[in-house]
């Protein structure tokens, strides 16, 4: 708890960052840099909207007008996307969050900044590969060589676990069980831990790769070409590099911009075509609330175009249900 000798802004903010988020919450490396970026354009804004120094500045200068002000100069002066808005604005939201349990005296001030709403985009549909994409991309890595095996690896581990750059690039040869039970441990986003299971295609590349790099000293399932962890720029370096060639032999992927993040919604597409609910799908991605995986449904054509054949075309009467067994029948007349 802030002491009420130290609830200067500036107090406050360190008190966020080292006892709140990184100390409590334990939130990733990402996160706090995300939200420390967000706070590092809020005080040079503030600087000079109000000439004064970061330090000299106090909570009743950060009012909810002002917080607008800075928003909508976020837009039109640095040309930030609606989404990288939002999501400045999801980071001073969790502050005054935590400001509101150490000051709740400024709860008026803190009640008008948390009102401030999301601002609404147009939400583009996902872009995710289908089957023969899929196998025109898993052909392209020349399997003759250590990195086309590290490749091929690579990428189908991705396409069926569905893991997010981050985790893929941090996974260890440790994390990988390959025996009755094949699966994988993986550290996601809030540090949550998750397990993810294993196909026997997949199961037996990867140990077939552990295999190969029983002599790797930093532990990690992928490295580069050097011998050091694979970097996230090396990973969509990677995925794009094969895209590219993929894109001779197959079309339709001259359409699409194939990352790791399509890669993973390719994942939970096939999940979803294959049936299973939605419930399951946010569990095995490790989203926080079911309705992150709900994009999966709104890009699905194959389910719109199921739920439309069972309604009746125009002009024709739909019949009723009748029940065609005792118990149901009882059921009906309650």
């Amino acid at each position: 708890m802030v002491s009420k000798k130290s609830t200067s802004f500036s107090r406050l903010l360190e008190n966020y960052f080292i006892e709140y988020l990184m100390n409590q919450r334990q939130v990733s490396h990402h996160t706090v840099r995300s939200y420390r970026d967000t706070f590092r354009l809020l005080l040079k804004y503030a600087k000079k909207q109000c000439n004064k120094p970061p330090e000299k500045i106090i909570l009743d200068d950060l009012n909810a007008e002002f917080i607008r002000k800075f928003l909508n100069y976020l837009e039109e002066s640095r040309g930030l996307s609606v989404n990288s808005r939002n999501q400045r604005l999801a980071a001073i939201h969790s502050f005054f969050h935590y400001v509101s349990i150490e000051l709740p005296e400024k709860s008026r001030l803190i009640d008008r900044v948390l009102a401030i709403p999301q601002k609404r985009h147009t939400r583009v549909l996902i872009d995710y590969l289908i089957h023969h994409e899929i196998d025109s991309l898993l052909k392209q890595p020349d399997q003759s060589c250590v990195l086309g095996r590290r490749d091929y690896a690579l990428i189908l581990l991705a396409i069926q676990t569905g893991l997010r750059a981050s985790e893929l690039i941090n996974l260890k040869t440790s994390d990988v069980q390959c025996s009755t039970t094949a699966y994988i441990s993986c550290m996601g986003k809030g540090r949550k831990e998750r397990t993810v299971p294993l196909t026997k295609v997949t199961s037996k590349v990867i140990q077939a790769w552990i295999t190969e790099q029983q002599e790797n000293p930093h532990g990690y399932l992928f490295l580069n070409a050097k011998g050091q962890k694979l970097s996230l720029d090396g990973l969509e370096y990677i995925i794009k590099k094969y895209a590219l060639k993929a894109q001779a032999c197959c079309p339709s992927l001259l359409k699409k911009k194939v990352t790791p993040h399509v890669l993973r919604h390719t994942t939970a597409m096939q999940l979803l075509q294959s049936g299973v609910d939605i419930a399951t799908i946010a569990l095995w991605f490790g989203h926080e609330s079911i309705e992150t995986t709900h994009i999966y449904l709104e890009a699905d054509l194959k389910l719109k175009e199921d739920a439309l054949s069972k309604t009746a075309p125009p002009g024709v009467v739909s019949k009723r249900f009748k029940a065609n067994d005792k118990l149901l029948a009882f059921l009906d007349t309650l």
